[in-house]
């Protein structure tokens, strides 16, 4: 694996998996609250080996494939800048279309496992929720949509300008795109191998042609579909797009800093927040007007009430499962995918997990991953049950904010535009 960290291990950093809330003492010898855990937004070069790699993705979804006797199918749907396949796996037969994508951030690896393990799970189990599931729906899952940039533990693909240029002569002329990157970033230094933010490449417009009037662009502005991993997802998204109509649901799984807390208790840091809203109205929003008809935020309210509700009742048993809160809403990011895929009409869950490799590594791993699979079980069982239509919009403004990030070193660059989603 080849990359810099700008910080090695001489850095000192200290971390808290999951802290424990304060027992409050009897009044009469009640003592000052416990301090927050100590939390490091520190890039450093942390152990990731126990996360699955491109190879390693290839065998288990082959594996799955065999094991799930043909209900799960397993195709190429394109190829990385430098090669490597990206994959995506199909199940069930329901005329409800669900598509699932992770890690187009190299760095942010547990939805990957997530959806293998939920891949294999309802692909091999006869239990009555699986039939639902295959039943009702069509679960489409991209487990690693951004191989170039896993490989290289970053959060960038591994893709110049000048190659852009030359899959695009026609803008030989322009400037690079704004989230081209070629400075350090979260500890990895681009400059011998440059790389986009895959996540904002995308459209609204699923036939755009990049145009060089619309470079260099900006994080308010749609993207260009410039990179193979985006086209790969955008291709998939359109072809379910025609076979079903339309895509009921889009879920991205994302990793945000590792030091965000909750708002009422800064001793217990956020384990998961979940989002439903990327864009502006388009109704009232210039340019998206056309949009308007199709796109529906009281749907990916309920979706993300589900994952939400479902996360709660878990915390029955292990608290931190209930450490969930709402991504900031003062977003309007229509090169996203998610926020491109609104605009078509999908309802759209954002899906953002405690910490990049970067600052955790592979801690929490088991934990991280069985919290996302938890949401996505929620959600995807109130799709096929119906349930979804009967849960109450009103109800996802109601979950709590997410707090603020204590941690130390924190990146300086606005996490709106540049590191979050």
């Amino acid at each position: 694996m080849s990359r810099r960290r700008l910080l090695t291990a001489l850095c000192t950093f200290t971390l808290i998996a999951t802290a424990t809330p304060a027992v409050a003492a009897p009044a009469a010898t009640a003592e000052p609250r416990t301090l927050a855990p100590a939390c490091s937004e520190r890039p450093r070069e942390l152990p990731i080996y126990e996360f699955t790699d491109h190879r390693e993705l290839g065998i288990e979804l082959d594996r799955i494939e065999r094991v799930s006797e043909g209900r799960v199918e397993v195709a190429q749907i394109g190829r990385s800048n430098r090669g490597r396949e990206i994959w995506s796996a199909r199940v069930g037969t329901g005329p409800k279309a669900v598509l699932l994508t992770s890690e187009i951030h190299g760095n942010e690896k547990t939805g990957t496992d997530a959806l293998l393990k939920m891949l294999d799970w309802v692909g091999t189990s006869d239990s009555p929720k699986a039939r639902r599931w295959r039943d009702r729906l069509t679960i489409v899952a991209i487990p690693k949509m951004n191989p170039d940039g896993a490989e290289l533990d970053r959060r960038g693909n591994d893709l110049s300008w000048q190659e852009v240029v030359a899959s695009n002569p026609q803008l030989r002329h322009s400037e690079p795109a704004w989230n081209y990157y070629t400075e350090p970033r979260q500890g990895d230094d681009y400059s011998e191998r440059p790389g986009f933010d895959v996540n904002r490449d995308y459209n609204p417009d699923l036939n755009y042609v990049p145009r060089a009037t619309d470079f260099p662009g900006s994080s308010a502005q749609p993207g260009w579909y410039i990179t193979p991993e985006a086209r790969a997802v955008r291709d998939v998204y359109r072809g379910l797009a025609a076979e079903f109509g339309e895509v009921d649901t889009y879920v991205d799984l994302h990793h945000q800093g590792a030091c965000y807390v909750m708002p009422e208790d800064r001793d217990e840091f956020v384990t998961l927040s979940v989002s439903g809203r990327f864009v502006d109205d388009p109704a009232t929003t210039p340019g998206y007007e056309k949009y308007a008809g199709r796109y529906d935020l009281d749907y990916s309210k309920r979706l993300n009430v589900a994952v939400y509700n479902a996360l709660r009742g878990a915390a029955n048993n292990r608290p931190v499962f209930g450490n969930v809160t709402l991504y900031p809403q003062d977003l309007h990011l229509p090169g996203t995918g998610l926020g491109s895929f609104a605009l078509n009409g999908s309802g759209t869950v954002l899906f953002e997990v405690r910490g990049q490799t970067q600052t955790l590594g592979q801690r929490h791993r088991g934990m991280l991953t069985r919290a996302v699979n938890i949401g996505l079980d929620g959600m995807l069982s109130a799709i096929a049950s119906g349930q979804v239509d009967r849960l109450d919009p009103a109800d996802y403004d109601r979950i709590p904010p997410r707090g603020p990030n204590i941690g130390t070193a924190t990146p300086t660059a606005d996490p709106r535009t540049l590191l979050e989603p």
